[in-house]
């Protein structure tokens, strides 16, 4: 692969870099207060034009055939927002009595209350021929529309209870779940009351994802034939995001991240993504698990990754104004490529492993 394909493959990941420098560089320009008036073109602007963009570029008719797989979502879910955030909130009680970094410490904690992410558990279960429906439930349950049929129901009151069904899921899990965990796991750290924090997720997140939504219904033939990068704009406006984040912190001369603990975090993340990888997997295929083999891949790419898309607005909303908000997207930030890149690598051994298993259980195939 040449350079110029490797950039276009990887540009999201470069671009982490190149804003973060950037920011580096001349960070009074995106910081609080500054000529990018974040508080403003951040902290609304583009928090609403990622979920608007969500809004519109969500596809449901492929989420109803694993709608009634009820098992694998709730061990998903159950794994994702429970078990998940106990697990790492013990760990990070043992890690404070190390010399680590303890603003990386509570970022660790952030990544954990995450839901997953709506992209790479999707795209690596596909890769290796998974449960492509199941993981596209699962990774879009905080924000997606579930498409019902009912005989003699007139298409419009089916339209009506779908909007309705998913604006339960998405207030549910959008706007109470992760916020939620976020401030039982991290104390009261947030400079924001709690009801602030629902007021503008509300106002930020759901209205703008339910307008996406309405849009979409008007405009669907016109966006599946033009097929808009809509990947590629939310990436965009991310790159914003991260970029004001970490103006925020250079802009605090007081503000220093020790290379050791930072080191120490990536193999941190790097172990417990391959720890809960192998649980996952040991797990859904058991014997007596009720689990295909597909399914399998889907549970542990689900129940393994956590959205940046979701996260990083999510803690620029939760944490406004707190000078150590940075500090604590640090593991969300390494978090997101390194599931990417040990992900990546496993496809292959995983697809042997599913492949063979399908030929010795030809009975089992996904639902």
């Amino acid at each position: 692969m040449g350079l110029l394909a490797t950039i276009r493959k990887e540009w999201f990941i470069i671009g982490i870099v190149l804003v973060i420098l950037s920011a580096k560089v001349e960070p009074s320009f995106g910081a609080k207060g500054g000529p990018l008036k974040p508080e403003i073109t951040i902290s609304y602007l583009a928090v609403s034009l990622i979920f608007f963009n969500s809004g519109l570029s969500l596809k449901t008719e492929e989420l109803t055939s694993a709608l009634l797989h009820v098992r694998l979502h709730l061990f998903v879910q159950s794994f994702t927002l429970v078990f998940f955030p106990l697990t790492i909130w013990l760990l990070v009680r043992v890690l404070a009595l190390t010399t680590i970094d303890q603003w990386l410490l509570r970022g660790l904690q952030t990544v954990s209350c995450m839901p997953p992410p709506v992209s790479s558990a999707v795209i690596l279960t596909k890769a290796v021929g998974g449960n492509e429906a199941a993981a596209i439930f699962n990774s879009a349950f905080g924000s997606f529309l579930v498409r019902f049929e009912w005989r003699g129901a007139c298409h419009e009151c089916v339209v009506l209870c779908n909007r309705v069904f998913f604006f339960f899921l998405y207030v549910v899990q959008g706007i109470m779940v992760t916020p939620t965990l976020l401030l039982l796991f991290l104390g009261s750290s947030s400079s924001v009351s709690f009801g602030s924090i629902f007021s503008q997720l509300f106002m930020t997140v759901v209205v703008p994802l339910v307008v996406g939504q309405v849009c979409r219904r008007f405009l669907r033939e016109c966006l599946e034939r033009r097929k808009p990068p809509f990947g590629a704009v939310s990436s965009a406006v991310l790159l914003m995001i991260i970029y004001s984040t970490f103006c925020d912190t250079f802009s605090n001369a007081n503000m220093e991240l020790e290379p050791t603990s930072l080191l120490m975090v990536v193999f941190i993340i790097f172990s417990i993504q391959l720890t809960f990888l192998l649980l996952t997997f040991g797990f859904s295929s058991r014997s007596g698990s009720g689990f295909s083999p597909a399914d399998t891949v889907a549970i542990m790419f689900c129940s393994t990754h956590k959205s940046l898309t979701l996260g990083i607005p999510m803690l620029k909303i939760v944490f406004a104004g707190y000078k150590h908000l940075s500090l604590i997207s640090v593991p969300l930030l390494i978090y997101h490529p390194a599931q990417i890149l040990l992900g990546s690598v496993l496809v292959p051994t995983i697809r042997s492993w599913m492949t063979n298993r399908q030929k010795m259980m030809p009975s089992l195939q996904p639902v």
